[in-house]
């Protein structure tokens, strides 16, 4: 079990009367409960690795990266490794929740988005912890701050990264997605899958079809860069170590697969990740 930080007194996000604040938050690997709150979220991690269970799907925020989670969705983090978190705590009064559909045809609201940090992007989350959740509200130069945010981060998430999993509801796809993350290096196959599923191989593709709109292939795939992503931000893996580890026998291939999901090289995105921002300490969970 992930072990949760040491106790330290909570902010109330739900009873503080101010429309905006920032919280820095630098985390040791914890688990959070479900919970929601009534402000929409913006995360940016500037270091480390944030895992995210939001509107049925498992997400992914990377270094240098950032989330919109839309107020009063239901979510949960996690984190198996340190993490410097800047969170952004936005009024639904200051922007309107930049996701108004889902990635999919047919998909309805998404309450969750991931997506790439510009260099603006970077700084405006990073001046924002200079309101706290003890800024009071009444200060002219916060409030015109944070309605420029929340109007750049409509624009921002509009263009989200591919950076999450969908979420089993039935026990075949559960334990078929579960294989898959102790299988990544193996390279296993449907049928593979179907077996330690307890199911038929065409039973199984149903699921993933019909649950969580992707094949196996598809889910192996996307579950490997993810871990990949996980790894090389760790700071301490050779990339060819990082390649055999989620089912690569070339590294060729490897950066090619992990340049098409990301927009870029593995060493780039580990040597990116090693620059930012440093995690001296332990604190609370988002």
């Amino acid at each position: 079990m992930v072990p949760r930080p040491p106790p330290r007194a909570r902010v109330d996000v739900d009873a503080l009367d101010v429309p905006a604040f920032g919280l820095a938050d630098d985390v040791t690997p914890f688990r959070g409960d479900v919970h929601a709150h009534r402000k929409h979220q913006i995360l940016y991690a500037d270091a480390g690795v944030l895992h995210l269970e939001v509107g049925g799907a498992h997400w992914v925020l990377p270094p240098q990266r950032a989330a919109f989670i839309a107020a009063r969705a239901a979510h949960r983090a996690y984190a198996t490794g340190p993490v410097a978190l800047r969170t952004v705590y936005l009024s639904p009064r200051l922007t309107r929740a930049p996701l108004p559909g889902g990635d999919a045809p047919g998909e309805g609201r998404v309450d969750c988005r991931v997506f790439a940090v510009t260099p603006l992007a970077r700084e405006m989350i990073l001046h924002a912890m200079r309101w706290g959740p003890d800024h009071g509200g009444r200060d002219a130069v916060a409030s015109i701050f944070f309605r420029t945010l929340g109007a750049l981060c409509r624009e921002w998430a509009a263009e989200p990264l591919p950076f999450r999993l969908p979420v089993a509801r039935s026990v075949e796809l559960e334990r078929a997605m579960q294989f898959a993350h102790e299988h990544l290096g193996e390279r296993p196959g449907l049928d593979d899958a179907a077996r330690a599923a307890r199911t038929s191989a065409r039973t199984l593709s149903r699921r993933f079809a019909e649950e969580a709109r992707t094949t196996w292939s598809e889910y192996l795939s996307t579950a490997r860069m993810l871990r990949a992503m996980e790894l090389l931000a760790g700071g301490g893996a050779r990339v060819t170590d990082v390649a055999v580890a989620v089912g690569f026998d070339s590294l060729g291939a490897f950066t090619r697969a992990f340049a098409a999901f990301t927009g870029e090289r593995p060493k780039d995105y580990r040597a990116r990740a090693r620059a930012g921002g440093s995690v001296p300490g332990t604190s609370r969970p988002p």
